[in-house]
């Protein structure tokens, strides 16, 4: 089955290094999105609990009325692109919220939170390959690590700062370079772990590379600097909490690009993937696995492989998670009373043959998924995800990386 790819708009990701002027001027940009992000949402949960609601609208309306005051005239000196911007990303939260496919809107913290401002066309200037933002007078300094398509328009353009103080500008164009690749026919099945990333139904194992325990140490070591330095504002804490930043950095960078890899690999290599709807929320609440869990970014990995599926006209079936991939004998059907964890090898009782259990498994779930897709939708029970989708069979929505 292939899947119609049109225009799709993908976000390419830079790094920049902006100057004094520059990184001051989008640091007063992120203190005023967040405040208007906080008096929106205030404002929206003291109607609330009046029954009342209030839309984008009414809260844009309260943005002219705020720049009008003596205690919040300062939001009129950066761009008003970010600030109406965050009040659409406010809108776009209550009704994840309504519709039930997120928690309530939570308040922003400066320490905390994510640090972006994000511009519209109005906001922005991009030519001849220079972008120069509103209320900023030179062109970022950006390190253009791989080439715009040709022709690219941005349509939108977010600026970000991280915890390790590294500054990235993303830009949202439209890539008619995406379409979709020749159909393969071939389909496999793909089984998570911990001793191995991935174990396909080929028999193909994939090593678990464990990138946060390769930086363990250095990160104890800066982590028990950090405790050490008092709490507050000061300098010295600063700089300490920069460094974990930065090994968290590392370690980040490094489990993204191996992802990255792996999941254009099974996209390009096969027409069908299956895998397994695993609750990847609910398996960290064991705290003996929860480290090495969240190291192996199995969310991480899905959320990859769909929208590249997306794009290339690829497939990708989750199969319902309490299907038992690993009991079930791929070669006869029969199903083994009880398989622990601490079991790797078993012997089917019914026909005598001899399993790897991960192999095994990753070829249930191949058999399984090919079921779906020929028979459609019942083979399984049907369970809904948190988006809303079932997990037997899934056409995964457009989005961008």
């Amino acid at each position: 089955m292939s899947v119609t790819v049109g225009s799709v708009k993908r976000a390419f990701k830079y790094r920049f290094y902006p100057t004094n002027a520059q990184a001051a001027e989008l640091l007063r940009t992120f203190g005023c999105v967040r405040k208007v992000y906080n008096l929106a949402l205030a404002a929206r949960t003291e109607a609330w609990a009046r029954q009342e609601r209030i839309n984008y609208n009414q809260t844009s309306a309260m943005l002219t009325a705020w720049k009008q005051t003596e205690e919040l005239g300062y939001l009129s000196d950066v761009s008003s692109v970010p600030l109406q911007q965050t009040l659409r990303h406010l809108q776009a939260a209550f009704a994840n919220f309504f519709g039930k496919r997120a928690k309530y809107p939570r308040f922003k913290s400066r320490k905390k939170s994510h640090r972006s401002a994000e511009y519209t066309t109005s906001g922005f200037r991009f030519r001849n390959g220079a972008l120069t933002l509103a209320k900023v007078t030179e062109p970022l300094d950006i390190v253009w690590s791989r080439p715009l398509p040709e022709g690219a328009e941005p349509s939108t353009v977010t600026v970000s700062q991280d915890a390790a103080g590294r500054w990235f500008v993303s830009l949202l164009c439209e890539d008619p370079a995406l379409s979709p690749l020749p159909a393969t026919g071939t389909a496999v099945g793909v089984d998570v772990g911990l001793n191995h990333l991935l174990t396909l139904s080929t028999g193909e194992k994939i090593a678990n590379s464990r990138h946060e325990r390769r930086d363990r140490d250095a990160l104890a070591m800066a982590q028990r600097s950090l405790a050490r330095k008092a709490k507050g504002d000061g300098a010295n804490r600063a700089k300490a909490r920069r460094r974990v930043a930065k090994i968290h950095a590392r370690v980040v960078d490094r489990r993204r690009d191996g992802l990255h890899k792996l999941t254009t690999r099974l996209v390009r290599e096969n027409q069908t993937i299956v895998i397994e709807d695993l609750s990847v929320r609910n398996m960290v609440k064991n705290r003996s696995l929860a480290r090495a869990i969240s190291d192996a970014a199995w969310s991480e990995f899905r959320s990859m492989l769909e929208y590249k599926a997306s794009w290339y006209g690829r497939e990708v079936i989750a199969v319902d998670r309490f299907f038992p991939s690993s009991k079930l004998c791929s070669h006869c059907g029969k199903l083994a009373e009880s398989m622990p964890l601490h079991v790797r090898t078993w012997t089917c009782n019914g026909c005598g043959t001899t399993h790897d259990r991960d192999v095994n498994s990753a070829k249930n779930l191949k058999a399984a998924g090919l079921a779906v897709s020929v028979c459609g939708a019942g083979v399984r029970p049907q369970r809904r995800t948190p988006g809303g989708q079932p997990t037997t069979k899934q056409k995964n929505p457009r989005r961008e990386p």
